[in-house]
Formats: C-alpha cells, structure tokens, sequence
C-alpha cells in the first residue's frame, strides 16, 4: 500500500471514530457534518472526497458498526455442534457486544429509524447480504437434517434475530426496564423453540 492509500485510509478511519463518538455524546440532534469535523480535525473537503456526503459518512460508520456486530456474534456458530446452542451461543454473543460496545449497538439500533442512511440502501442491503450469508451457511445443514423448520430464509432470520435485536434496542433506549442476564438465560431455549420443525 503506498503511502498516500494509508493516509487516505488513516483518515477514512479517523473520521469514523469522531462520527461515532460524536453520535454517542449527542445522540441524532447532535450528528452534524460540523461536530464530525470539529472532533476529527478532518476537513470538510476531505470528508466529502471519502464519503462523497454526509449521508456517505453515516453510512460508512453503520456498514462498520454492522461488520463489528456482525463478526463477533457470527463467529461462535461455526465452533457450535447443535443448533440449539449455535443459538444460545448467537443470543449470547449479540447481548455481550450490546454491553461492550454499547456506542456502536447504539448507533445501529437508532439508523434504522434514520434518513441518511436511505442513499446508501443498496451499499448496506449487499453488505448485510454477505455477512447474514453466514446465518443461511450454518441453518442449512440443520434444515437438510430435519433440525430446523425449512422456512424462508428471511422468515429465519427475524425469528433467530428478531428477539434478540429488540431485546438489545429496549435495553438502549433506557425507557424499558429490561434485564440482558435474564434475557440471555430466557431467549435461547424460546427462539430455538421457534425454528424447530412442526
């Protein structure tokens, strides 16, 4: 990588990191191109020379802060024998990176109700697209071995991920009072109830 690639990239990293801590200290309202750049001391030149727009920024934090989730929930399925702990071990993964990392759960959880992140819809759609590939990779052998119901993939998905991911956005939203400890013993055995066969 010559040196101009690494400092692009530098940069490309420097202003992620600003747009996610300013997101976390100053929710939505505070989210602005200028707050970014004041926290990064990138220009704004060079913030639209790499994402091309605001909107572009947004979208380049969601795709990192979905790839992040998405590599340390997803990685404990492939070491899992049995569905049903490739499901305790996924809810459990999701609800730890929600306490750990709580800034980017944060963020994920609050784009999804967003504006700026509709330009960048089928960046995000063919990113998620690839990492979710790895959900339908392990289902499928458990759904040949007569394991798991064989519904539609998507229909699996929100019944393995929709719990988990409303468990997560309630507990950030600080308005419901939830416990992940308790949900983390409850959920598994509930979603893996709702994947088996009739």
């Amino acid at each position: 990588m010559s040196p101009k690639q690494q400092r692009g990239e530098a940069t490309v990293d420097r202003l992620l990191t600003a747009a996610l801590q300013v997101y976390a200290e100053g929710g939505r309202q505070g989210f602005t191109v200028n707050a970014v750049t004041a926290a990064s001391g990138v220009s704004l030149g060079s913030l639209y020379h790499h994402f091309g727009s605001f909107d572009g920024l947004a979208a380049g934090l969601y795709i990192r802060c979905l790839g992040q989730l998405c590599d340390e929930v997803f990685a404990d399925l492939n070491r899992t024998r049995t569905p049903r702990t490739g499901v305790r071990a996924l809810v459990k993964a999701y609800l730890r990176f929600t306490v750990e990392h709580r800034d980017a759960a944060l963020f994920l959880h609050a784009s999804a109700y967003s504006g700026y992140l509709a330009t960048h819809a089928e960046e995000i759609r063919a990113f998620k697209a690839v990492k979710f590939a790895s959900i339908a990779e392990w289902l499928r052998p458990h759904i040949e071995a007569g394991e798991i119901a064989p519904l539609p993939t998507p229909v699996l998905e929100v019944l393995v991920m929709g719990p988990v991911e409303e468990t997560a956005r309630r507990w950030l939203s600080s308005t419901y009072d939830i416990d992940l400890n308790q949900a983390a013993r409850i959920l598994p055995d509930r979603i893996w109830r709702s994947l088996r066969p009739d």
